[in-house]
């Protein structure tokens, strides 16, 4: 029997920095096992072009990524998520929609790259740094025991995973 294919969604408010980045991490260190998305809750209409230089700098996917509204992802057709984590402190306080199969949820909030003000090379150097950051949480994540674990216990380190060091 097969290992189970694991649907991950990744909210923000704008969709156009750090859920992308998450997007783009977990396309790659969870290929075969999960399926990752992005969306926002008021989504910018447009990818931060540096979110997509970072991933492609460090060989991650950078095709396919686009802002888009959480809406998507709560309708009768959308995939049935398994995870949803929010990444920005915004979005961790609003009102979600339903999320169709009611998927394990937790917070993993870090600091807005796209707030950064500066020099490209500065603005670049705070996406890196998300990158990395969304990176460790998401390595932690792919490496938990998904199919062995409970419920309780896997709410629980979902949970710490968003208060892994910055």
């Amino acid at each position: 029997m097969s290992d189970p294919m694991y649907n991950v969604l990744f909210l923000c408010t704008g969709n156009t920095a750090r859920s992308v980045l998450a997007e783009g991490i977990l396309r790659k260190l969870g290929e075969g096992r999960f399926r990752a998305y992005s969306a926002g809750s008021q989504p910018k209409g447009m990818v931060n072009p540096f979110a997509v230089k970072v991933l492609g700098n460090y060989d991650y996917p950078t095709d396919g990524y686009r802002s888009k509204s959480w809406d998507e992802f709560s309708g009768p057709e959308a995939p049935v998520m398994d995870f949803v984590f929010t990444v920005c402190d915004s979005a961790a306080g609003e009102t979600c929609p339903f999320w169709p199969g009611q998927p394990m949820t937790a917070h993993w909030g870090i600091p807005d790259p796209a707030a950064v003000e500066g020099t490209d090379i500065e603005k670049e150097a705070a996406f890196v740094t998300a990158f990395k950051q969304m990176r460790n949480r998401i390595e932690v994540f792919t490496a938990l025991p998904l199919k062995s674990i409970d419920a309780m216990t896997l709410g629980a380190r979902l949970k710490d995973i968003g208060h892994l060091p910055q």
